[in-house]
């Protein structure tokens, strides 16, 4: 299955580790209905943006989970290789 790094830039001032880790869990509640697997993400608190990992069938499944599971959807989503 395809690998996924989405980032999220420009997170609202005040979002702190433990909400995005609240946003995360959201998601792997969600992300079977999808065919996907959220495996880890990143938190920039001081340049406010988000980075998640995703085992998906394409962006769109790894997109319907953010929306679905919190709402929050990614500005950028790239197909990645791990190397």
């Amino acid at each position: 299955m395809p690998l996924f790094m989405d980032v999220h830039r420009d997170v609202p001032e005040g979002t702190d580790a433990q909400a995005v880790a609240d946003a995360h869990m959201a998601d792997v509640r969600t992300q079977g209905a999808h065919g996907a697997n959220y495996i880890n993400y990143w938190f920039d608190q001081e340049g406010r943006q988000i980075f998640c990992l995703v085992d998906a069938p394409d962006a769109e499944a790894a997109e319907r989970v953010h929306r679905e599971a919190h709402g929050l959807v990614a500005d950028e989503i790239h197909r990645v290789v791990q190397g």
